[in-house]
């Protein structure tokens, strides 16, 4: 029998997927980074898209021919297929962020997204890392890197997303700390490297 807590872990492991993140984020840069319009209505597009909804689309096809067995893609074996049409996703928006000219640092983080899966999909191969908790540590790295150590307080989202992936029995601690601790180094460095070599 489901209690309110499996209820409530359910809930914010739904609404908090990975490529809700993608929108607030590249919604939010969008805004801050650029002064042009069409470099904003871009950035909105390409995370919305190639993001979000292609993401998002993606798991819904899968799952009903069957290739994921539940919401929670619990088998690590059935998460390759999947991140690897997703990083064709993610090349197509790069090429498109480049060519339209957008910040700098909204480039570099939209690249750690190809990267951090190419690498989720390697470490997956051995070890069921926590994408949740990915998806949400990249993104605050990120924004802290916009905005300052100050945006750490979001860090709460992060410990009730990883909570959630705990409550659910898809992860155990171990696997959601490291996709934490990963996906925030991994995105905060590769911006600044990226951003140091391209400014």
């Amino acid at each position: 029998m489901k209690t309110n807590s499996d209820r409530l872990a359910r809930f914010i492991s739904t609404i908090f997927v990975p490529p809700s993140f993608t929108i607030i984020v590249f919604t939010l840069f969008a805004f801050i980074l650029e002064t042009e319009t069409l470099q904003r209505i871009v950035t909105i597009l390409v995370a919305f898209i190639l993001g979000f909804f292609a993401q998002i689309i993606l798991f819904l096809i899968l799952r009903r021919r069957g290739k994921i067995i539940d919401l929670d893609a619990s088998k690590k074996e059935e998460r390759t297929y999947p991140f690897l049409i997703a990083v064709g996703f993610y090349v197509i928006g790069l090429i498109v962020l480049i060519l339209f000219k957008v910040n700098i640092i909204t480039i570099a983080f939209w690249f750690c997204y190809i990267s951090n899966t190419l690498l989720t999909i390697l470490i997956n191969k051995y070890w069921k890392i926590s994408a949740h908790a990915m998806g949400v540590s990249g993104p605050l790295a990120a924004v802290t890197y916009v905005f300052g150590p100050l945006t750490l307080i979001f860090l709460v989202i992060v410990i009730i997303v990883g909570w959630s992936r705990v409550h659910l029995k898809v992860h155990d601690f171990l696997q959601v700390f490291a996709g934490i601790i990963f996906a925030f180094a991994s995105t905060y460095l590769q911006i600044l490297l990226v951003v140091k070599l391209f400014s």
